[in-house]
């Protein structure tokens, strides 16, 4: 027995209950110990997060995913869990503290992680109630975080059995110091930003004696960063300019420290560039490091005047004058900073190069400075600008892990889609640097090293067994850093399945079978996953990655909240439901493209869930329930055979467009099956005509559409599932997916087409002449096809009733205005003598078609106008673009109907 649906469809109403209800049933993973595995992981969110709308474009994909494969009768495992967020947590933990006017190191290392345990365990996992909200089916039961014991013992022996195979070691080279969270970041966490800037040029004197070919007794430099030049060990030249020739291998002083530099050919001096002389700074710079090393110079070596947090210390040559001692970088809170002082004293000295620039009035001005735009990096998370900083890391020797992954993926055991990614995954794979995986702070996997007092490292598992290596009666100190939470989440696929303990879990579901990403951590996780992965077990961790776009604002740009154009989910759940924003994701996913973001069209499949609801309502108000069978009900009549035939297809479709991961494919399919064959035509044909056989069809194929619509639109079809009959053993989320065990019937399916066209036809053709839908109108067809023929004797009430034809004559029309439409190969001519006025509507016809061909015309010239495409703001070209698609088509609709009028 079916249960009465209410009148209107309330989200809200049915979401949380839905969602309790399967969660606390355990239907997210329920018992199919013989059943074929189908796994995939969810990135894992950091603890501190909250639902963006990347997050659910992300999850929405991987629970259609995961739905259908469930209702496909698979194990369905979706791992979940959250990232501890080293930088992210120890940040926001440390905020709170700042609020109430404490700090970190007010405490011992071990008081502080207590705190934020306590903070997780309070206002951590966030994120993960957002979650259940759109409502991913994740097996909760089995949540992770990578900071549990276990996968914290994971963490500890992957570093362990790297360093073991030589894959980790230790070394001072440069890295990206974030000043302010006092750490080292990876490149990946590195923002490039556009600042404006200047480009300083400055003489660097030539030893006593010393001058070039053109008699000058200085070497001009030139940098847009003035300040590192306290930590110049160098001047570079490329080896073939022949101005520098005779100064290489001799030295210049530097002014304000007196320090003596060589001057080194290396082929990073640009000639073309400036003066094609270049300061080196190996302590400072990345490009310089390189110099640096290729000059000779040890790392240990190079200079370094910046401390943490990125004020001035004294180099190791302790050439630094007094006064720079203790500045920042830059200039801050109104104080002149080193960069200043530097200027200052060059141009006190005589050794600043003035840049002289034009006024707008033409007149010559001396700056100290050359006016430039520069890149620069920030961190992504600090937001200050990032020093190149020469310190002591922990490095993997990434390129011997990439070689496997790139192999996986030439030979096709790991397919990237869409395959457009592969180009850039080579790319970054087969240049690889090292990865620097220690940071800076307290909260995180410590690093398993301990060093004795000659700074010897220790690696192991325990202090126990450190200990052991270093020999009795040594004293052994732990390392302070913690490992890039990037470094434990590569261990997601395996670890979250009990790896390295050899559990049935790990055995039956890795490799996994799908991982669904943002293209934006392609390099962040997914790679190193792959290189993890492949080493650590042997097997890739998946055969297939699919990489799906950022959504943007409406207009096309990026979202951030510095631009005001964040979406939140949450919200659009508010207001239309979690299926409706669900389905706006699936339908909008198409490969290798960004999705814009427009919530009409959110609110137009809030409008769809309304269709079918409506639907389920007029089917039970006629005595169709719940299905009894799997298989398709036997139908004799046409219609019956027709719906059928229609799920058929859509199965089939369906299913070769989750095959494909062509999520938009699919959702498509399966919206235009609902809306328009089974909605729109199906339930209008068999209105009045509600017998046993299509009472079991209908309740068939409503039936079918909610199986195939759940994995995109779970609450309301679980809804109208549980409504249409009691099949408490069975709700919708473990139900079997669809086996008509039916083929098409090519009859019924021709016979129905072509009474759908002659009606579309009909009231197409009213709409355009204005005639009004309900009117009945004579038909003539003077050479019926056979089929034409059949449906009209066989469907005349259908005829009458859908496209108001009565009667329909096979003969031949009498003379007078008349319009024509067709269905198949048949003509049908419908005077309108004494229906229309025709004359009239000749003129209304004429005068809107002319009115829009002048629009349209005018749009053409402005569309056609380079200034205009340009340079007006890209709303009003869109509309303008958007106008003149319109009036074209009103052109042809037009056209046509005048034509019909003869």
């Amino acid at each position: 027995m079916s249960t009465e649906l209410s009148k209107t469809f309330d989200p809200a109403d049915i979401e949380q209950r839905w969602y309790a209800h399967w969660e606390e049933n355990g239907l997210f993973r329920p018992e199919r110990p013989d059943a074929e595995p189908f796994t995939i992981v969810n990135p894992p969110p950091n603890v501190t997060g909250s639902l963006h709308i990347g997050h659910a474009l992300d999850n929405t994909l991987q629970d259609v995913v995961i739905r259908y494969e469930r209702l496909r009768g698979k194990d369905a495992l979706w791992v979940v869990g959250t990232d501890h967020a080293g930088i992210a947590t120890q940040m926001v933990v440390e905020r709170q503290m700042e609020a109430k006017q404490d700090k970190r190191t007010n405490y011992s290392r071990e008081d502080f992680v207590g705190k934020v345990w306590e903070w997780k365990e309070e206002s951590g996992g966030q994120i993960t109630r957002q979650l259940r909200r759109l409502g991913c089916s994740m097996d909760w039961s089995r949540e992770q975080f990578t900071m549990d014991e276990h996968f914290s013992n994971a963490v500890l022996k992957t570093f362990v059995d790297l360093y073991n195979d030589g894959l980790i070691y230790r070394d001072k080279r440069l890295v990206n110091w974030d000043p302010k969270l006092k750490t080292a970041i990876s490149d990946l966490e590195v923002e490039t930003t556009d600042v404006k800037g200047g480009f300083w040029h400055f003489k660097y004197p030539l030893e006593d004696g010393v001058t070039l070919d053109d008699g000058r007794d200085y070497i001009e430099v030139a940098t847009t960063r003035p300040e590192t030049m306290l930590a110049d060990m160098a001047v570079a030249v490329h080896p073939d300019d022949e101005r520098y020739k005779s100064v290489v291998g001799k030295y210049v002083v530097l002014p304000i420290t007196g320090r003596r530099v060589p001057v080194v050919a290396d082929e990073h001096a640009d000639p073309e560039l400036g003066s094609g002389a270049v300061k080196i700074t190996p302590g400072h710079d990345f490009n310089d490091f390189d110099v640096g090393k290729r000059a000779g110079f040890a790392a240990g070596e190079m200079l370094n005047m910046l401390d943490a947090e990125a004020n001035v210390c004294q180099t190791a040559d302790g050439l630094v004058p007094e006064e720079f001692l203790g500045l920042h970088r830059f200039k801050r809170d109104g104080v002149d900073g080193a960069r200043e002082l530097v200027v200052q004293r060059l141009k006190e000295q005589g050794y600043l190069i003035p840049h002289i620039a034009k006024t707008k009035k033409g007149e010559e001005q001396e700056l100290d400075a050359e006016p430039r735009t520069i890149a620069t990096p920030f961190g992504d998370r600090g937001g200050v600008v990032i020093e190149p900083w020469l310190t002591d890391q922990w490095y993997v020797d990434a390129e011997k892990l990439a070689r496997a992954p790139i192999a996986a993926v030439k030979d096709g055991t790991i397919e990237i889609v869409p395959k457009s990614w592969e180009k850039t995954f080579f790319n970054w794979m087969e240049n690889i640097q090292p990865w620097c995986v220690s940071r800076q702070l307290w909260w995180g996997h410590r690093i398993p090293a301990w060093y004795d007092a000659e700074g010897n490292a220790y690696v192991a598992m325990t202090e126990e067994e450190a200990q052991a290596k270093a020999g009795d009666g040594v004293s052994l100190t732990r390392d302070d850093d913690v490992l890039d939470t990037w470094f434990s989440s590569a261990l997601w696929p395996f670890a979250t399945l009990g790896w390295p303990e050899k559990t049935d879990l790990l055995d039956k579901h890795y490799p996994n079978n799908l991982l669904i990403s943002g293209f934006d951590i392609l390099f962040f996780w997914d790679a190193r996953m792959m290189m993890q992965g492949m080493h650590l077990t042997g097997k890739a961790p998946w055969p297939r990655l699919y990489l799906h776009g950022l959504v943007r604002a409406a207009d096309g740009a990026k979202m951030s909240k510095s631009k005001g154009n964040v979406v939140d989910p949450l919200g659009l759940i508010d207001q239309y439901g979690a299926d409706a924003l669900r389905f706006f994701m699936s339908a909008m996913e198409s490969q290798g493209r960004d999705i814009k973001m427009d919530e009409r069209r959110v609110e137009g499949y809030r409008n769809f869930a309304t269709k079918l609801w409506n639907a389920t309502r007029f089917c039970q108000s006629n005595g169709i329930g719940a299905s009894t069978s799997i298989a398709a009900p036997a139908a004799t009549q046409a219609v019956n055979k027709w719906i059928i035939g229609e799920v058929v297809e859509t199965k089939n479709a369906l299913e070769q467009a989750m095959a494909d991961l062509r999520f938009d494919a699919a959702a498509n399919t399966i919206y235009h099956f609902v809306w328009d064959r089974f909605c729109d035509w199906y339930i209008e044909l068999i209105k009045g005509n509600f017998d046993e056989e299509t009472r079991a069809v209908a309740g068939w194929a409503l039936d079918q559409i909610l199986v195939m619509l759940h994995p995109f639109m779970p609450f309301i079809t679980e809804e109208l599932w549980s409504k249409q009959g009691d099949r408490a053993d069975y709700p919708l989320i473990t139900a079997k997916w669809p086996e008509p065990e039916a083929e098409v019937d090519a009859d019924a399916k021709a016979e129905i087409d072509w009474l759908i066209a002659l009606t579309s036809a009909v009231r197409t053709a009213k709409n355009e002449l204005g005639i009004a839908p309900g009117a009945k109108l004579e038909a003539y067809c003077p050479a019926p096809s056979t089929l034409g023929r059949k449906v009209v004797e066989e469907n005349a009430a259908a005829i009458e009733r859908l496209a108001r034809l009565t009667p329909v004559h096979f003969a031949e029309a009498p003379g007078g205005a008349a319009m024509q439409v067709a269905a198949g190969e048949d003509g049908f001519i419908i005077p309108l003598e004494g229906i229309i006025d025709i004359e009239a509507e000749k003129a209304r016809l004429t005068k809107a078609l002319e009115a829009s061909a002048k629009e349209a015309k005018s749009l053409e010239g402005r569309l056609g106008n380079a200034n205009f495409v340009e340079r007006a703001k890209p709303e009003a070209v869109e509309k303008a673009r958007a106008d003149h698609a319109h009036h074209t088509a009103e052109i042809e609709r037009l056209q046509a109907a005048l034509t019909r009028l003869g």
